[in-house]
């Protein structure tokens, strides 16, 4: 009989994964697809122009090549509708990664804003942090016997609380120095 060890497991997991696929497009929106509107779709979804090859391989399976023509002409439409200064700070903002997906007229702003609303998710990031480090003190302090170490923490908590109102500026100073967008 054989035996199940975590690295057959984890074999078994990977071969079934790597099956499985991981299609740009399910075999029925091939058949159905408009290839303006899907190019439409991805541009406004800020997806580079290389995820028609995607597309390309998906559809392939079932005997459908895209239309390139028509799916660059939905995805120019799309891509100025994602290649805004607002959806820019957006995305930023949420943390997700520039995806090199703006025509050259339009990155340069698009980059401005994405980096600001960037930096403002970071900032939030270290006070999310901050403040999982307070409560953890918090909780340490609430169990603590020794006269000497709640002193000790009680001192780490009022330094933090310093460190956490500082973040919490820089936040605010981040938001207020976004850049307005030149219309």
């Amino acid at each position: 009989m054989l035996q199940t060890t975590p690295s057959r497991l984890l074999l078994i997991f990977a071969i079934l994964f790597s099956m499985a696929g991981c299609a740009s497009m399910s075999e029925k929106d091939c058949l159905t697809a408009n290839w303006q509107d899907q190019g439409y779709r991805d541009g406004r979804d800020g997806l580079p122009l290389s995820r028609i090859e995607d597309h390309r391989e998906a559809c392939g399976k079932v005997g459908i090549v895209p239309d390139a023509r028509q799916y660059q002409t939905g995805r120019a439409i799309g891509i100025r509708e994602y290649c805004t200064p607002d959806r820019a700070l957006e995305e930023g903002r949420q943390g997700r990664p520039y995806r090199n997906a703006c025509p050259a007229n339009l990155e340069r702003q698009f980059l401005q804003f994405h980096q600001a609303g960037k930096r403002i998710y970071d900032a939030e990031q270290y006070v999310d942090s901050l403040n999982s480090q307070s409560r953890q003190l918090q909780q340490q302090l609430d169990k603590e016997k020794s006269t000497s170490k709640r002193k000790q923490l009680r001192n780490e908590l009022r330094d933090l609380d310093r460190r956490l109102q500082r973040a919490r500026d820089d936040v605010a100073r981040q938001a207020s120095s976004v850049p307005t967008p030149a219309r």
